[in-house]
């Protein structure tokens, strides 16, 4: 299975491909950065392989392994017919810590990357609203780098209640639900 869903990438994107690996049924694809957002929308569109459910975007630092390039986004894709698995990497620089966003592709990806910026501080150019999900709004730095001090502490000065980020037919709905499950 694994085969052909490599075979299929390869004849799609040729020498966007990097190298591919199946470690114990694992299948792992590099792409070039270039590329991703391209071989991504294929995944989810090619009836073949029809990856239907992105189930993660992380990152990985290789600052200890002495990488070149220093990081690389990690997408984990699975599809709901076929029970195949994938894993898309593609290499991001440090001095250029930016890729293409998948939104447009699986919504479901809005967090994750949201997730991997404020993480390790990679950008998805073209995302809606690219702003740190997990750390407060004053925080500096990036938590899960390597190089990040892992004895530094962190106050928030100001309380962050996410508001913004519920639309006003949202938050009319939540309102709604509280009045009725008060009155009832």
């Amino acid at each position: 299975m694994a085969e052909f869903v490599s075979e299929n990438l390869r004849r799609n994107f040729g020498d966007a491909i990097e190298r591919v690996s199946d470690d114990r049924g694992d299948l792992t694809v590099w792409v070039t950065r270039s590329r991703v957002h391209d071989l991504l929308a294929h995944c989810k569109r090619d009836p073949e392989l029809d990856f239907c459910f992105c189930m993660d975007v992380t990152a990985v630092d290789y600052l200890s392994l002495g990488g070149v390039p220093r990081f690389a986004v990690v997408y984990h894709l699975y599809s709901l017919q076929t029970g195949k698995r994938v894993r898309v990497k593609t290499g991001v620089p440090e001095d250029d810590p930016v890729v293409d966003t998948a939104v447009d592709v699986w919504k479901s990806t809005d967090w994750f990357e949201r997730e991997v910026y404020d993480m390790f501080g990679i950008r998805f150019e073209g995302h809606p609203n690219m702003k740190r999900i997990l750390c407060h709004q004053d925080f500096v730095g990036h938590a899960l780098r390597k190089d990040y001090p892992a004895d530094l502490r962190w106050k928030n000065p100001r309380p962050d209640d996410l508001v913004d980020e519920i639309s006003p037919q949202e938050m009319e709905r939540m309102q709604a639900r509280v009045r009725k499950g008060l009155s009832d």
